[in-house]
């Protein structure tokens, strides 16, 4: 059995809120891929959106490329992952407040969410986003596997 994952349960399992690790080429020299941590949005059929510094390494970098890729996976057995990558299309100097909210919200639990948001307003005017299309998956949930061995 394939443990390759649907294109529904792909779609769902990107939307849940995991912390993406975002990859980039890193053309700098004899540098492996630039891979970090991120907090993503996604919705079935859309794009995923990054927000980050305008000045990072990782915005020059996405900038460069013109392409990223994202990995989310699931911390406990049994294991789950989901990985795209695609061309951005498109780049929006500063941020969407509503947008920036919702990622907060996304990833933190009320109180946390809005001390963050608070103490980050000038992320609003610093930051851009990223978008991408996803164009390539790769997937896999070992669920399956799991119950062999249970």
């Amino acid at each position: 059995m394939s443990p390759a994952m649907s294109i529904d349960d792909r779609e769902r399992f990107l939307a849940d809120p995991h912390v993406g690790v975002l990859g980039v080429t890193d053309p700098r020299g004899l540098r492996a891929p630039l891979l970090v941590p991120v907090w993503y949005g996604y919705e079935p059929g859309g794009v995923v959106s990054v927000l980050t510094a305008r000045a990072s390494t990782k915005a020059e970098l996405v900038r460069t490329a013109g392409r990223f890729s994202l990995c989310a996976q699931s911390e406990s057995p049994p294991y789950r992952y989901v990985s795209v990558e695609g061309p951005v299309v498109a780049v929006e100097d500063g941020l969407d407040r509503a947008e920036w909210e919702a990622m907060a919200h996304r990833y933190l639990d009320r109180d946390t969410a809005v001390a963050y948001l608070e103490a980050n307003r000038r992320q609003l005017d610093e930051d851009i986003t990223f978008r991408m299309r996803p164009q390539r998956w790769r997937t896999a949930d070992f669920a399956a596997f799991a119950q062999e061995f249970s």
